[in-house]
């Protein structure tokens, strides 16, 4: 997970952050803390990290800030039809498609453009879904809402949690 490995090492070192800068034209808002665990296996250990996350307008235009524990802002992934791209304090880079970013990111895709729905404890509208006893499941994910909280479980191998707890909410972090 090299973006939680980046934000923790700029934390300690108290390095160079992004500007904050509010996002032109993105209305909606979600904001908490987010947690990726990527599963490892018997030849190498698992990766993961957290941040605290601020999620702008949806699945076609929108911004994803993570934050350090610190506080310091560490990435912006801005994206709109035919552009998206990644910000951190010391590159700016374009990618094709949300996956490709969060792929080379994590080293695992993770859907973003479901997260807006998933956070709201529904499925993505875009994609079919199947009921389960905790929650449904979509894209090759088991999502267990559980209001102000959302686990998900990528079923293919690596095995990938994503934990996310919206502000405002009284549960336990992820």
């Amino acid at each position: 997970m090299r973006l939680a490995l980046a934000c923790l090492a700029l934390a300690f070192a108290g390095c160079a952050q992004l500007p904050h800068t509010p996002p032109a034209g993105h209305e909606a808002r979600l904001s908490g803390r987010i947690s990726v665990t990527v599963a490892g296996d018997v030849h190498s250990r698992g990766t993961g990290g957290a941040a605290s996350f601020e999620l702008f307008g949806g699945p076609e235009a929108g911004r994803l800030e993570l934050t350090s524990p610190l506080g310091s802002l560490v990435a912006r992934a801005d994206w709109q039809p035919g552009r998206v791209t990644l910000q951190t304090p010391n590159d700016e880079r374009r990618f094709d498609d949300l996956d490709s970013l969060t792929r080379e990111l994590l080293g695992e895709a993770v859907p973003v453009a479901a997260l807006f729905d998933w956070l709201n404890g529904r499925p993505w509208s875009a994609a079919p879904h199947q009921k389960t006893a905790n929650g449904f499941e979509q894209l090759g994910w088991r999502i267990e809402p559980r209001p102000p909280a959302l686990v998900a479980t990528r079923l293919a191998e690596p095995v990938v949690t994503l934990r996310a707890k919206l502000d405002g909410g009284d549960e336990g972090t992820p």
